[in-house]
Formats: C-alpha cells, sequence, structure tokens
C-alpha cells in the first residue's frame, strides 16, 4: 500500500494545565489541508484554550502540535503560518475598510503595489469593493465580520482559526453569512478550524468536528455521523434534541435486537452496535424527527401508544409532547407538508412509529 499522506495539522496528546484546573485533557487530532473542522462545546469546554495554543497565545503543558511537518513548540505567534480571527472582529474604527483589511500587510516583503494588489484581491473575494472607502461603523455587522475575514486571509496563512465567528450576528444573517464562509473557504483552499458552541452552525459549516466537553474530545465525525450515532449519552444530548430511556435487550439476531423499554410499556426493534447480548442494560434514544404520529396502529413499524399532552405550531412545523404508557414524555417534530386542519390536537390518542434504524443505543 501506498505511503498516507502526513496530516497537515496534528495534535499530538495536546494538554493544558492553569494551577491546579486541566483545561485541556490529552486531546490529539488530526486535521486535513483544506478541510473546515469545528471544535464544538459548551461554555468551559477547552475549546477556545486549544484554538489559543494553535495559534500560539498558549503553550501547551504537555504534548506537540505540528503544522504542514513542522513542530510549533516555542514558536511565537507571529512567526506561525496562522492567523486568528476573533468574536468581536477586532477592526480599527478609524481606519477604512481597505485599510483594515491591508494593515497586516505592513510587515509583509510586498512592495506598495502589491499590497494594494493584494487588497483588491481580498475587497473581491468577500464582494466588498464598493465599501472599500467605507469606515466599520458605517456598514452592516454582516460586512463587517467579512472585513475581518479579509484582513485574515491577506496574510495569506495556511491555518485560519475562527472563534466563534458568527456570534454576533442575528440568526438570519447568521444562516446567509454561514454559506458565504463556506465559499470563501472553498476558493481559497485555506485550512479552517472553527469554535463554536452552536450545534447548527458546526454541522453547517464543518467537514469534520469534535465535540469537547471538560477538556476531552468526546467524538470526532462528519457532521451527519455524529448526529446519528453518536457514541455516549454526553454527545446525543448535545447535538439536537433527544429523548433517552432505560432498555434492556430481550434477544439479539443477525441484523437487529429486541429491546424492552419500560417507558414504552412493550419492546421495540432497534438496530445493532458491536457487542450487544441479550440481557445487558443500556438507553434506548430517539430523535423527535424521527418519530411520525398515526392515527392507527401502524404495521411494519415499531409502534407505542400514547396521548398528545402539547403541541406547538410553528408554521412549516409542530413540536408535541407525548405521554407515554408510563407517564413519561417524549417530543415529536413534525413537518406541516400539507395544507390541512386535521393535524393531532391537544388530548389526541395516538401512536408513535418508527424504524428499528432509528433507535439509538448507548452504552455510557
Amino acid at each position: 500500500m501506498p505511503d498516507q499522506p502526513a496530516p497537515f495539522l496534528r495534535i499530538d496528546g495536546v494538554s493544558k494545565t492553569f494551577g491546579t484546573f486541566q483545561a485541556v485533557k490529552d486531546v490529539s487530532l488530526t486535521i486535513a489541508k483544506g478541510e473546515i473542522f469545528a471544535l464544538l462545546g459548551g461554555s468551559g469546554c477547552g475549546k477556545t484554550t486549544l484554538l489559543r495554543m494553535l495559534a500560539g497565545f498558549e503553550e501547551p503543558t504537555a504534548g506537540r502540535i505540528w503544522l504542514d511537518g513542522q513542530d510549533m513548540t516555542g514558536v511565537p505567534p507571529w512567526e506561525r503560518p496562522v492567523h486568528m480571527m476573533f468574536q468581536s472582529y477586532a477592526l480599527f474604527p478609524h481606519m477604512s475598510v481597505a485599510k483594515n483589511i491591508g494593515y497586516g500587510l505592513k510587515h509583509e516583503k510586498l512592495t506598495k503595489d502589491q499590497r494594494m494588489a493584494r487588497v483588491r484581491e481580498m475587497l473581491d473575494l468577500v464582494q466588498l469593493t464598493p465599501f472599500a472607502d467605507r469606515k466599520p461603523h458605517q456598514i452592516s455587522g454582516g460586512q463587517r465580520q467579512r472585513v475581518a475575514l479579509a484582513r485574515a486571509l491577506a496574510r495569506q496563512p495556511k491555518l485560519l482559526l475562527l472563534d466563534e465567528p458568527l456570534a454576533a450576528l442575528d440568526k438570519k444573517l447568521r444562516e446567509h453569512t454561514q454559506f458565504e464562509l463556506m465559499s470563501i473557504q472553498e476558493r481559497t483552499g485555506v485550512t479552517f478550524i472553527v469554535v463554536t458552541h452552536d450545534q447548527e452552525e458546526a454541522m453547517t459549516l464543518a467537514d469534520r468536528i469534535a465535540v469537547m466537553d471538560k477538556g476531552q474530545v468526546k467524538q470526532v465525525g462528519a457532521p451527519g455521523h455524529v448526529y446519528e450515532h453518536p457514541d455516549s449519552r454526553f454527545v446525543a444530548n448535545f447535538l439536537g434534541s433527544i429523548t433517552q430511556f432505560p432498555a434492556r435487550v430481550s434477544s439479539v439476531a443477525t441484523d437487529r435486537a429486541t429491546v424492552e423499554v419500560p417507558a414504552f410499556g412493550a419492546t421495540v426493534e432497534t438496530g445493532l452496535i458491536p457487542g450487544l447480548a441479550a440481557g445487558e442494560a443500556l438507553t434506548l434514544a430517539i430523535r423527535p424527527e424521527k418519530l411520525t404520529i398515526l392515527r392507527e396502529k401502524p404495521a411494519g413499524l415499531n409502534a407505542i401508544p400514547g396521548e398528545i399532552k402539547d403541541l406547538a405550531y410553528f408554521g412549516k412545523d409542530s413540536l408535541y409532547r407525548v405521554i407515554l404508557p408510563s407517564g413519561e414524555l417524549i417530543s415529536v417534530h413534525a413537518v406541516n407538508a400539507k395544507r390541512e386542519d386535521n393535524r393531532p390536537d391537544w388530548y389526541d390518542k395516538i401512536w408513535l412509529g418508527f424504524e428499528p434504524a432509528s433507535a439509538i443505543l448507548l452504552r455510557d
């Protein structure tokens, strides 16, 4: 077999301790050139500390960071081929858009004409050429975000670090800007590492995500895989909405298992996970969008009786809370695909149906 190319960025057993507090615990990751990689987690999970170590603002207590084959140990921030884009954007209010973009180029070995050409290139890249002479306060929040991005890319870094890059934008603008960021990254080919607490942002932007908690990486993978196949209850809970119930395996067949779920008052069929054995106690989890509300008991699906306790109508979709035979609640998300008045209503007796593959079995 041919040798596999070395990863563009390798984080090898990195830890960071502040006094007695360990902010990052033995993190190892490999990231490919040209990838958009997201560090996802709640406040205090260690994602920003890890980002600061990549930038050189903090040195690891243990472990090493390799970038494009070079050991970054002891390399100061200004000598690293890395640029960090901060959440606040940190634009100079007295400078024009063009001068903000070109500010970091003063220290590059470029002629004046070359610097001006680079600024024009960046203005064109982020579609801000008509705003080149405006000050930051004269443009929108989304445009300021693009100015900060253009300034970061102007120095042609090998690695761009983005710390909560869209947090200051409203929801609609944030969604639009996510696709702009992806387009710009594709055109430049620069490797992006995005730190965010926003799961939708991470799953939209990133080729892969690392879910972090208490300084550790809990799971790494493509967004769809991590969402559909979480390794633990923490990851299942952190990504999207999910309901979890204690369960016990009744039997295991070639391609599926039968699992007893006391909350359902019934057994259900599920897919398999490695090493699954009859009698094993575990957790069965299911996401709201995997459940279907039906008037009659379905054939060919797992079926659970219930009664609608609450509902919220959002226009394009609805969220229901259904009481199970045990008295526990389960959430159901339904898309309002048709214009009809006979949708399920409060206190309706209904059945919940779901495919065996939709059930997630968790040990941790």
